[in-house]
Formats: structure tokens, C-alpha cells, sequence
């Protein structure tokens, strides 16, 4: 019999509370104060952003939603927005899966959650070291520079 996994349950649950939140910002706007803090995992499947960001944060990265964005787009899996960086625009799109947490400062809210570790397949940043291509296993001995030149005259 299978266990039943209440983390991904309450994890979903919560996911649809960002959601929602996000729909209403899609809908109305954001007033009265009102900015989101998204954090996310910035290499999971299906997450888009520019790879000078990607590059920047390797890992995770946050974003505010507050005065200046554009094109705010949500769906059942994923939210998609138009943020400036660097003083240009860029569309990013973020997995509600990949979530790691959903704060809104201006009523002391916050949610977090636990995503899974995927590892994109056409990223080998992602794979640990000892599996990239041509990795060296470690074998718990450092050798010194000089130690290998006399080795080989």
C-alpha cells in the first residue's frame, strides 16, 4: 500500500493559494502597498529566464512584483511576467513546482515550500560532479604541481 505524501499535498494546497494570488494581482493590479516576494529554483524544467540571470543566480533567484511589471500571465501550472533587468525588459516563466517561497511583505504573509531536486536534462550544471563528462574521480590525494612535472621528465 502506498504512503500517502502530506507534504506534496499541503505543498499543492498552498501552490494554489499563490495562484489565486496571483490571478487577482492579473486581474486588479496591486494596491494599497501590496508587492510579492517569489523565490524560486532557477533550474528546474520549464523555467525561463535570461541566461545573464541564470548565470547570476545559479540556483535560486527572488523576484518583487510590485511597481514596475508587465504582461502578468497565470495558468494552471505556471505564471509567466515581464520584469526590467539591467534596463531592459525580460519575459521570465516559473513553474508553480518550482517554487521555493511566496512572501507578500505588506501583511506579514509568507509561504514555503519544498521542491523537488530535478535535474533538467539538457543542463549539465545541475549533475554533481562526479558525473560530468571527463571528471576526475577523486581519490582523496592532492598532488602537488611540481609532484607531476618530475613525473613526467
Amino acid at each position: 500500500m502506498a504512503r500517502i505524501d502530506y507534504q506534496t499535498l499541503l505543498d499543492n494546497a498552498l501552490k494554489s493559494v499563490v495562484k489565486d494570488a496571483l490571478i487577482h494581482a492579473q486581474i486588479n493590479g496591486l494596491g494599497d502597498g501590496t508587492h510579492f516576494f517569489i523565490t524560486f529554483k532557477t533550474r528546474d524544467a520549464g523555467v525561463v529566464l535570461p541566461d545573464f540571470l541564470r548565470m547570476r543566480y545559479p540556483d535560486i533567484m527572488t523576484i518583487v512584483l510590485q511597481y514596475s511589471y508587465n504582461n502578468l500571465n497565470v495558468s494552471d501550472k505556471e505564471f509567466g511576467v515581464q520584469l526590467t533587468f539591467d534596463g531592459r525588459p525580460f519575459f521570465i516563466r516559473v513553474p508553480f513546482s518550482s517554487l521555493v517561497e511566496f512572501k507578500d511583505p505588506s501583511v506579514d504573509f509568507m509561504l514555503s515550500f519544498h521542491p523537488k531536486n530535478t535535474v533538467s536534462p539538457d543542463n549539465d550544471m545541475e549533475l554533481p560532479l562526479d558525473e560530468k563528462p571527463g571528471s576526475v574521480p577523486d581519490n582523496g590525494r592532492v598532488v602537488s604541481l611540481d609532484e607531476f612535472r618530475r613525473k613526467k621528465q
